[in-house]
C-alpha cells in the first residue's frame, strides 16, 4: 500500500499560550474524527505531529489514523522555525518510503505549517536542509497579524493567512486541512495522481485568506 504521509508542523511558542494552542488542540482532535470517517484517508493519510518553540521536535511519528492520538501540547517560549523545518526533513527521510525498482514507494508528503510569529532561529538554514528531501505540497499559514509572510513565501508558495489566531479562525484552518487530506486521499486512491495545485483543493473558508 503507497501511503500519504501528512506532517503537521505546528507553533507552539510563548505567544500560543491561551486561546490560540487550545483551538489548535480542539482542531487536532476535529481533524482526526473527521478522517476517520472517510474511506480513503482511511486507507492511505499517515499522520504525523512536529511542534516547535525554542526547539523543534517530532511529538507523533508517522502513524494510521486509526491509531492517531492528538498530542497534549504545551506553550513554549521562543520561534524556532528553522529546527522545526530541519526536524520534518530528517523525518521525511526517515519515515517515508522511496520508491524502487521493484516498489512505488510512498505517495510525497503534504506538509502543513502554522506559525503565529517571527522566527528566532536561522531559519534560512532550515529551509536549506529541508529543500533537500522531494515533498508533495507544502501549505504555510500565518496565524495572526505577527507571522511574517513574506518569510513563508520564501519556503513554499503556497500560503494563507488567518486576520486573528483565535478558535474561530484557527478551527477554520484545520477544518480546511482535514478537508484537504480527504481531497488528497481520493485523489491518489481513485486516480493514483498527485494533487500539486492549490486550486485542485476544497477552496478555502472566508476565515482563511489567499497571500
Amino acid at each position: 500500500m503507497r501511503r500519504l504521509p501528512v506532517y503537521l508542523v505546528l507553533d507552539v511558542s510563548g505567544s500560543m499560550n491561551g486561546e490560540p494552542i487550545e483551538a489548535v488542540r480542539n482542531g487536532m482532535q476535529m481533524l482526526v474524527s473527521t478522517l476517520r470517517t472517510d474511506p480513503y484517508a482511511l486507507e492511505t493519510a499517515f499522520l504525523s505531529v512536529v511542534t516547535f518553540d525554542d526547539s523543534a521536535r517530532q511529538v507523533v511519528p508517522l502513524t494510521e489514523l486509526v491509531s492517531f492520538q492528538p498530542p497534549d501540547i504545551q506553550p513554549g517560549s521562543t520561534t524556532s522555525l528553522g529546527d522545526a523545518l530541519k526536524v520534518v526533513k530528517e523525518c521525511i527521510e526517515r519515515e517515508v518510503e522511496k520508491a524502487t525498482a521493484e516498489t512505488k514507494g510512498d505517495w510525497k508528503p503534504l506538509v502543513f505549517l502554522m506559525t503565529d510569529g517571527q522566527p528566532t532561529d536561522d531559519w534560512q538554514r532550515g529551509l536549506d536542509e529541508f529543500r533537500k528531501v522531494k515533498t508533495g505540497m507544502v501549505i504555510a499559514c500565518a496565524a495572526g497579524p505577527h507571522a511574517d509572510t513574506s518569510i513563508l513565501k520564501q519556503i513554499t508558495e503556497v500560503v494563507v493567512s488567518l486576520d486573528t489566531a483565535d478558535s474561530s479562525s484557527i478551527g477554520a484552518f484545520f477544518k480546511w486541512v482535514s478537508a484537504s487530506i480527504s481531497t488528497s486521499s481520493k485523489k491518489v486512491d481513485l486516480n493514483k495522481t498527485e494533487s500539486t495545485q492549490l486550486s485542485e483543493l476544497p477552496p478555502p473558508p472566508p476565515e482563511i485568506n489567499l497571500v
